[in-house]
C-alpha cells in the first residue's frame, strides 16, 4: 500500500532542538523559563498587538480561562458558533453555563451576525443577557468580525475569539486573535505551527494576563506556604514545549505561504469540475492562512457526494475528513438552544477537508491530483 498522506501533519523547521537543548542545558524544565517568555513575546510581535499573550497547555485552556476572566459562572449563558470543534464549546459546560448555538453564514462559514443578534435579543427578552460570545475563525477563514464586534459592543457582552485555526489570518489588515477581550490560539500537532500540544490566551492588558497565569498555575496565593483562595488549574505551558514553539515561529510565515499554495493547488485541480467549490476568501478584506483547504460538493450537479470522494482518497491511503459536525447536532449538545437555519448542517453534509500540510511533497501532491482525476473519470 502507498504511504499515508495525512490531512495536516507536524512540520518542523529544524531549529526547535536548539531551544530545547538550551532548556536542558540551563535546567529550565518547568512551566516557566526563557522559552516561555520568549515564545509569548514572539507571538505578541507576530500579532502586531499591544495586547498580552500567555502560553498555555492548550487552546481549550485558553477558552476556559477567557470565560472565567469574563465572569462566566454557573447558570450564565454563552453564545457559541455551532460549526466548530467541540473544544470551542466544552469550556462553557466546565463553568456550569448554558451554551446557545448560532448558525454559520455561507460566505465565511463562521458565526452569522444576524442570527447572533436574534439569539441575544431572545435571551434578553427571557430575562438573561448572555455573558460571552465565542466566534470561531474556521479553517483559518476570518469571521465577520466588524459586525460581530459591533454587536458585542452594542449589548456589552464579552467577546472571546477562538482563533485556534487562524494564526496568521487577518480581517481588514488586523490579525485574528486581536479583536476580542480574549482570544485562544492553538499549537496542537495538526495546526499551522505546533508545540506538540499547547495554546495561548491573548488578553487585553498585563493585569488580565497576570490573572490568567495565576489561574493557570493552580491559583497559588502570595504566601510562603501553599495557600489557595480560588480554584486554579494546571494550564501553563512548559519551557520545553515553548522551545518547540520558538523554533516554529521562525518558519510560521513560510508555513502560511505553503498552506495558501495548497489551496491554490486544489483550485487548479477542481477548476473545471461542475458542482465542486473550493473554499476561499469572499473578498480582499479577508486573508486566510488556509490552515485546511476545503471543498463543498453539490451532489446533484457533481454526480457524486463528499463521502464518495473521501472513500476514493482513503482507498489510496490519503486522509481527508468531513467538515466539523455542528455542535447542535452533537449528542452532548443537542438539548441546548440553537438559532439559525441549515447553513452549517448543509456544509457538514457536503463539505470535505483535503490534505493541506505545509510539508506535502511534489510527489504527494501529484498523487493526490492523480487519484482525484481517476475518481472523476
Amino acid at each position: 500500500m502507498n504511504s499515508r498522506i495525512w490531512l495536516s501533519s507536524p512540520h518542523m523547521g529544524g531549529n526547535e532542538l536548539s531551544y530545547i537543548q538550551e532548556a536542558f542545558d540551563t535546567n529550565w524544565i518547568a512551566p516557566l523559563g526563557p522559552n516561555v517568555t520568549g515564545f509569548e513575546g514572539d507571538l505578541k510581535a507576530f500579532l502586531n498587538t499591544q495586547k498580552e499573550v500567555a502560553a498555555l497547555a492548550s487552546g481549550t485552556a485558553a477558552i476556559h480561562l477567557g470565560l472565567i476572566l469574563a465572569g462566566v459562572t454557573a447558570g450564565d449563558e454563552v453564545i457559541c458558533q455551532s460549526m466548530t470543534f467541540s473544544a470551542s464549546a466544552n469550556p462553557i459546560l466546565y463553568q456550569g453555563a448554558t451554551p446557545i448555538f448560532v448558525d454559520s453564514e455561507p460566505e465565511t462559514w463562521n458565526m452569522c451576525p444576524k442570527h447572533l443578534e436574534v439569539a441575544i435579543k431572545d435571551s434578553i427578552a427571557k430575562g438573561k443577557k448572555p455573558k460571552a460570545i465565542i466566534p470561531v475563525h474556521l479553517y483559518g477563514m476570518p469571521a465577520k468580525m466588524e459586525e460581530i464586534s459591533a454587536i458585542a459592543t452594542k449589548y456589552e457582552i464579552a467577546l472571546i475569539e477562538d482563533a485556534a485555526e487562524a494564526l496568521g489570518s487577518t480581517y481588514k489588515g488586523k490579525n485574528c486573535g486581536t479583536f476580542g477581550e480574549y482570544a485562544a490560539l492553538s499549537f496542537n500537532g495538526n495546526k499551522i505551527i505546533t508545540t506538540s500540544g499547547g495554546g495561548a490566551i491573548v488578553c487585553n492588558d498585563e493585569e488580565a494576563k497576570k490573572k490568567a497565569v495565576f489561574l493557570a498555575t493552580q491559583a497559588r496565593d502570595d504566601a510562603p506556604h501553599y495557600q489557595h483562595s480560588e480554584i486554579g488549574y494546571n494550564y501553563r505551558m512548559s519551557n520545553i514545549v515553548a522551545g518547540i514553539g520558538r523554533g516554529q515561529m521562525e518558519v510560521l510565515s513560510k508555513h502560511i505561504s505553503l498552506r495558501r499554495s495548497m489551496q491554490a493547488f486544489y483550485k487548479d485541480v477542481f477548476k473545471n469540475v461542475a458542482g465542486v467549490t473550493v473554499f476561499e476568501e469572499p473578498n480582499d478584506d479577508y486573508f486566510s492562512n488556509h490552515w485546511l483547504s476545503c471543498i463543498t460538493i453539490d451532489p446533484k450537479e457533481a454526480g457524486f457526494t463528499r463521502e464518495d470522494l473521501r472513500l476514493a482518497l482513503w482507498e489510496d491511503n490519503i486522509e481527508s475528513r468531513p467538515l466539523w459536525k455542528p455542535m447542535h447536532l452533537q449528542p452532548i449538545f443537542e438539548k441546548y438552544p440553537y438559532y439559525g437555519s441549515n447553513v452549517c448542517e448543509t456544509l457538514f453534509e457536503n463539505g470535505l477537508c483535503l490534505p493541506s500540510g505545509s510539508n506535502l511533497t511534489t510527489q504527494e501532491k501529484e498523487r493526490i491530483a492523480q487519484v482525484i482525476a481517476a475518481f472523476l473519470g
